[in-house]
C-alpha cells in the first residue's frame, strides 16, 4: 500500500480544467518531485493534496484512508505537513520561539494558557533538536523577520517538521532564493529523505529538484506528461532545458 495515492484527480474553476485527471503514489521514505512550467496546474495539484482546494473529481488516499474531503487540519493530524511559496513564519519572533510554538502545536498544546514546566522543557529541547537539525543555531535568538530569505525558508521546513509529519509538502522552496541559498535549503530537504521522512517536493527549478529525486513528474496544461525515474529527466538535457523559464504548453511543443 502506498503511502500517498493520487486517482485521477481533476479541479475545474468554470471551463477551465486547472488540474485534468493526474493520477501519481509516493511510497514511504520517498522523495517524489512535480516540476512543470509556470501556469501548469502544479500549485493548484498541490493544493488539493494538502487540503486547501476540493477536487472536482477523483480521490485521494494516505495510507489507505480517503482523504479527499477532509479539512488541512484533519490531514495534519494523520501527519500530512507543508510549506507554502509565500514563506509562512511569524515574522515578529526568534527563530527560536518560532519552532517552539510548531513544537506546541505538534504536542496540542498551543491553546492552553499555562503549560508545566516539564512540558515546557520538553518543548525547548525539542526546539534545540530542530535548530541542530537545520543547521540554524547561530541565528536562534534573532527576529525571523530580520533574517535572510533563505534562512526564513529553512525556519519554515523546521516549523513543518516540529509537526512530526509522516508525510511533508513542499511547496516551491526554491523560489526567490539565490542559487547558493538553494544548494543550502535542498541540502536539508535531502537530509529529511536519509532520515526515511516521505516527501513531495512541488519545484519548477527542475535542474535541482531531479538531484535529489527518486522519480519525478512534469506537469503541463494540467496533466502529466512525464512520470518517471528523476535521474532519467536529469540525463536528458533538451527536456530539462524546455522546462527552464517555459510557460504552459510548451512543453510537448519542445519535444
Amino acid at each position: 500500500m502506498s503511502l500517498l495515492e493520487v486517482r485521477n484527480v481533476s479541479r475545474r474553476f468554470g471551463t477551465l480544467a486547472a488540474v485534468d485527471g493526474v493520477s501519481m503514489g509516493l511510497e514511504a521514505g520517498e522523495l517524489r518531485a512535480v516540476s512543470g512550467p509556470n501556469g501548469a496546474g502544479k500549485t493548484t495539484f498541490f493544493n488539493m493534496v494538502s487540503g486547501f482546494f476540493s477536487p472536482s473529481s477523483g480521490t485521494i488516499l494516505f495510507v489507505g484512508h480517503d482523504i479527499t474531503r477532509l479539512s488541512v487540519a484533519q490531514r495534519v493530524k494523520m501527519g500530512i505537513a507543508r510549506t507554502f511559496q509565500i514563506t509562512e513564519v511569524f515574522p515578529e519572533l526568534t527563530l527560536r520561539e518560532n519552532l517552539q510554538i510548531a513544537a506546541e502545536i505538534a504536542a496540542g498544546l498551543r491553546l492552553r494558557p499555562w503549560i508545566g514546566r516539564s512540558a515546557g522543557e520538553r518543548l525547548r529541547a525539542r526546539a534545540v533538536e530542530l535548530l541542530e537539525r537545520g543547521g540554524l543555531n547561530a541565528l536562534a535568538d534573532r527576529v525571523v523577520g530580520e533574517l535572510a530569505h533563505g534562512d526564513q525558508r529553512a525556519t519554515e521546513i523546521m516549523m513543518a517538521l516540529a509537526l512530526e509529519p509522516r508525510l511533508l509538502l513542499l511547496d516551491e522552496p526554491s523560489q526567490g532564493l539565490a542559487p547558493i541559498i538553494v544548494r543550502d535549503v535542498f541540502e536539508i530537504i535531502a537530509a529529511t529523505r536519509k532520515e526515511g521522512l516521505s516527501v513531495l517536493l512541488v519545484e519548477q527549478n527542475v535542474r535541482v529538484a531531479v538531484q535529489i529525486a527518486d522519480r519525478a513528474y512534469v506537469l503541463d496544461d494540467g496533466r502529466i506528461v512525464y512520470s518517471g525515474s528523476a535521474a532519467e529527466l536529469a540525463a536528458d538535457e533538451e527536456r530539462v532545458r524546455a522546462l527552464a523559464g517555459a510557460s504552459a504548453g510548451s512543453w510537448e511543443k519542445s519535444r
